[in-house]
């Protein structure tokens, strides 16, 4: 491979770090796994409006691909080379009570966290025998699950039709087509090897080898933050005595994309904010203060609708999961007091 020809408008972290000196330096390395940098930096040579533009195809790829992937985490998290991560998921150590006890603002809180399986490839360089066992591993581990959290797994080759249509009803269902993802090798044997598991209450739902091989997801109607990351809590350390997670001192929680390193966590509510919304520039002054980021309903790169928006933490690397949640809660109480004086 020739350094690439990167265009001068080009906006994603790999156009900003990928120089020849680096590319030069990286180019013929092979991670234990057989991850090259080719590979790492397709989806943004392919997807040229990426924000960032790299995936890592093991915990590996962070320190052989240093030079590339340390300046893209220094840009994003602002978090050092020697700097190390620490986690906190004591649900104690919170203080969050309902900020809208009579359901006023918020529809619904969702926090979700992602986590890869230790001693596997994550998902751009995983094989598809290697992606059939972490998905079995994770499914035994599931089935062990009790009280609130029980519920059952949905594996996506083979679903009927009616399932399908209900979990698309439920937002629930991940589909393939992502070009970021197709283009970083993530959705290779689509769609074998991944799936559903969701309680009967419908408030946690576990994603099977996606973007990660786990997204753990708690979520309900309402405002009230405690509950759903209590329930987030039980269910990650019920998982966990079954299957080991992938975690570093420096980084945390593994992830094949630099952005969800750390917690590995998207604490996020959908609000209603009409009023605030007819002044973005309030409406971010408040978001940015708290390490926010708005976004429209159905995620990344969409609108919002009804002057509803999903609100969520931006920080994930080197503050703890509480931190993060905290940061979410503080800035949904000050969201929602802008709000009502702008009401009056």
């Amino acid at each position: 491979m020739n350094y690439p020809n990167l265009p001068e408008d080009c906006t994603s972290l790999l156009c900003k770090y990928l120089t020849k000196e680096v590319f030069e330096e990286l180019k013929d390395k092979k991670t234990t796994n057989g991850f090259t940098l080719e590979q790492a930096i397709n989806s943004g040579l392919v997807n040229l409006d990426s924000g960032i533009g790299v995936y890592a195809g093991d915990e590996e790829s962070y320190s052989l691909f240093a030079p590339l992937f340390d300046a893209i985490i220094e840009d994003y998290h602002g978090f050092g080379r020697e700097d190390k991560h620490q986690s906190n998921l004591n649900p104690d150590d919170l203080n969050a009570p309902n900020p809208d006890p009579n359901g006023e603002f918020i529809v619904s809180t969702r926090i979700r966290v992602g986590r890869n399986v230790a001693h596997f490839p994550l998902g751009p360089a995983i094989s598809k025998e290697q992606r059939d066992l972490v998905e079995s591993s994770i499914v035994e581990a599931l089935k062990s699950l009790s009280g609130e959290l029980e519920g059952r797994y949905y594996p996506l080759l083979g679903m009927s039709k009616e399932v399908q249509e209900e979990l698309i009803k439920d937002h629930f269902l991940f589909k393939e087509g992502d070009r970021f993802l197709d283009a970083a090798g993530l959705n290779r044997d689509w769609s074998e090897g991944r799936g559903i598991y969701h309680n009967k209450e419908k408030t946690f739902l576990v994603w099977v080898n996606e973007e990660d091989q786990l997204r753990i997801i708690s979520m309900q109607k309402g405002g009230d933050i405690t509950e759903v990351f209590n329930r987030l809590v039980t269910a990650v350390k019920a998982i966990e005595t079954k299957v080991a997670f992938s975690y570093s001192e420096h980084l945390g929680y593994i992830s094949s994309c630099p952005t969800n390193l750390g917690t590995a966590m998207r604490a996020s509510v959908h609000i209603a904010l009409p009023n605030l919304a007819k002044d973005m520039e309030a409406f971010k002054a408040i978001t940015d203060k708290y390490y926010l980021q708005i976004r429209g309903i159905h995620g990344e790169h969409s609108q919002s609708e009804g002057g509803v928006y999903d609100i969520s933490n931006r920080r994930r690397l080197g503050i703890t999961e509480v931190q993060a949640v905290q940061d979410m809660y503080d800035g949904v109480v000050a969201l929602i007091k802008a709000e009502k004086e702008l009401t009056k």
